[in-house]
């Protein structure tokens, strides 16, 4: 088991000192055949709402280095065996704080809830923001409905068009540059 609370108070200031915002720290099992488990974070450049390649392997470095200095000290943050995953949320990304629901209000979304909820379990519908502490969702069968935080399982948004055209593209330098490659035939 590990401590997620202490796990961010330590990941999130590395994510911070590259100018990265957090979006989640998570145990997930890992993949079959892996065996152990999968320390999964999940974090954002403010500028784009995403994360390149190189800005998750510069935080999974900085994050593993400070693991381990930790862990030489003595320090048990994960019992067992598990390996980091470090990544971007992604267009149809989870929803975990205030500003995420917020930024995003007016595209669909969908809540998995701890308990039911004017008998429902999952909410879908147009996100309304975030108002006096919780959640606001537009739910296709209930309505408008207010939720706290600490009742949600688990939140994202759901990929529409709506979505993918306001989500801003990553940095494209380069991607209308084609290397053309011809081979040769060799005789036979």
């Amino acid at each position: 088991m590990a401590d997620l609370t202490r796990l961010t108070e330590i990941i999130e200031p590395e994510a911070n000192a590259l100018g990265f915002d957090l979006v989640r720290v998570k145990m997930i099992a890992s993949e079959a055949g892996e065996g152990g488990q999968a320390l999964q974070v999940m974090a954002e450049d403010p500028a784009t709402g995403q994360l390149v390649l190189d800005q998750c392997a510069a935080l999974s470095r900085r994050i593993s280095d400070r693991i381990d200095a930790l862990e030489e000290q003595g320090t048990v943050l994960v019992e067992g065996a598990y390996h980091l995953e470090v990544s971007s949320p992604g267009i149809d990304r989870p929803l975990t704080r205030p500003k995420d629901f917020e930024n995003w209000a007016g595209h669909e979304a969908k809540f998995a809830l701890v308990e039911k909820i004017d008998g429902l379990r999952n909410l879908r519908g147009p996100l309304g923001g975030f108002e006096d502490g919780k959640a606001v969702i537009e739910d296709r069968k209930a309505g408008r409905i207010a939720v706290p935080l600490d009742a949600i399982h688990s939140a994202k948004l759901v990929l529409t068009d709506e979505l993918i055209a306001a989500t801003r593209p990553l940095d494209t330098t380069g991607a209308d540059e084609i290397d053309e490659v011809t081979e040769e035939k060799a005789d036979d």
